[in-house]
């Protein structure tokens, strides 16, 4: 995208000359020939860097710099003055200019300047975009679901988001926590700031001290050098801590220090590091029954749940599941360059039935295989792994016809990697074995 210059000088035959030089360098040009006409272009228009002139019969240049930032924190201003100040050059970078140049003397460091000067400001409006994109992606509208116990959940979410509060979110695996936590910290005041997860279950006890707290060169055998953990990184942003009831209970000890004090030590460290990080935690289990049990500390859970967010299995909230198909198939269908595919009655009546013991990541990974297998722009039960349907099926005439139905999708597969039992095994979620003793079977 071509970038936008802004030039503001009250002498006509300088601006006008400034103008058609920057416009052969490929630039768009705005043109103002005061300070108060200046600001209100920047206010309406994107603009990348400003040439202002230092002496403006309505403002000085110098303190202009200030005003441009305001209105355009992201555009960079270079200052043109007849008369080269010291003084002046020190105040104008303080207030944030990119940089200050003598009129005629300079001229030849004009283009060179602006140009230095645009890359920094695309730069910086690229990053922009990009954040907006990644909070949009993020943000609780992103989030399917119309049932009512979802948008209790997504309610509290909401309500919560605004403060630093410490969040709990439990759950049945694949109900969506992360997303729901990454949602709380994009709609959060620390929404610029990083926001780092870590999965507490997917590493040993030293291991995920190591990855949350850091390290010291030397504090044991393969710490060649300093490491810094994932709270310091999350600095002033959030940490998501998933499967909580899977810490070891010294671990627990050491994050409730850091959660009453902002206090740690990284292993093998004598000094405290201090952080400010907001926590959301996650958990699966009953972390109370795991208090009882002595498996998880009291004091940490009391921390832990100062607020906490129940999110609602996927067959408690059945009305979503069709939305939440819908989505996943447009998803892959654009991955996969499939187009206008659609969900058969029997399709659809079956998702919504069905017990989703892995909720939505299960849902996702249903409908992907779905995708890939539809014909004729139709997704159908055939579709549908056939111990999807035999988990669902309720009695011995169901299981006989869940067997032909097995019968005529394992040689569809097989059709359609031509004979390649690897890859037929794999759609269907068995093992090759299962696979050669089922052709066997059914005489394929």
């Amino acid at each position: 995208m071509k970038a936008n210059i802004l030039i503001i000088d009250d002498e006509d035959d300088i601006r006008k000359l400034l103008g058609r030089i920057v416009k052969l360098e490929g630039y768009g040009v705005l043109q103002a020939e005061t300070g108060r006409r200046g600001l209100k272009i920047l206010g309406r228009e994107k603009i990348h860097a400003v040439i202002c002139d230092v002496k403006l019969p309505d403002a000085n240049g110098v303190e202009m710099v200030a005003e441009i930032k305001k209105v355009s924190p992201l555009s960079e201003v270079i200052l043109l003055t007849a008369f080269g100040s010291i003084p002046d050059s020190v105040t104008a970078i303080k207030s944030g200019a990119f940089d200050y140049i003598t009129k005629g003397d300079d001229n030849n460091k004009i283009i060179p300047l602006l140009s230095k000067a645009v890359d920094k400001a695309q730069l910086r409006f690229r990053v922009k975009e990009l954040e907006e994109q990644v909070g949009e992606r993020f943000n609780f509208n992103k989030i399917i679901g119309r049932s009512k116990p979802m948008q209790h959940a997504m309610d509290m979410a909401k309500k919560v988001a605004a403060t630093d509060t410490t969040v709990l979110l439990t759950g049945e695996t694949g109900t969506g926590k992360e997303v729901f936590s990454q949602a709380i910290h994009y709609e959060s005041s620390r929404k610029e700031k990083p926001f780092v997860a870590i999965n507490c279950s997917a590493l040993g006890k030293d291991l995920l001290e190591s990855e949350m707290f850091g390290h010291k060169a030397g504090s044991f055998t393969g710490a060649t050098r300093d490491k810094i953990g994932l709270f310091q990184e999350a600095n002033e942003g959030t940490i998501f801590l998933d499967e909580m009831g899977e810490m070891d209970m010294a671990l627990q000890a050491k994050l409730l220090r850091v959660i009453e004090t902002g206090c740690f030590l990284k292993v093998g460290e004598t000094k405290e590091t201090k952080v400010n990080v907001r926590i959301i935690a996650a958990t699966n289990r009953n972390l109370q029954e795991e208090c009882e049990k002595g498996n998880f500390r009291l004091d940490l859970f009391y921390r832990l749940s100062v607020f906490k967010i129940r999110l609602p299995a996927l067959r408690e909230r059945q009305e979503d599941i069709p939305l939440m198909a819908d989505y996943f198939i447009k998803m892959y269908a654009t991955k996969m360059n499939r187009q206008n595919l659609r969900m058969e009655d029997g399709f659809r009546k079956a998702l919504i039935n069905h017990n989703w013991k892995g909720n939505v990541r299960e849902l996702k990974n249903v409908i992907e295989r779905a995708v890939i297998l539809a014909s004729d722009g139709a997704l159908t039960t055939d579709s549908l792994p056939f111990d999807f349907l035999l988990s669902d099926s309720s009695s011995p005439a169901d299981s006989l016809k869940i067997s032909a139905m097995e019968k005529a999708h394992i040689r569809k597969v097989m059709a359609y990697t031509k004979g390649n039992k690897t890859r037929a095994a794999e759609l269907l979620g068995i093992g090759v074995a299962t696979l050669y003793r089922k052709i066997e079977e059914y005489g394929l």
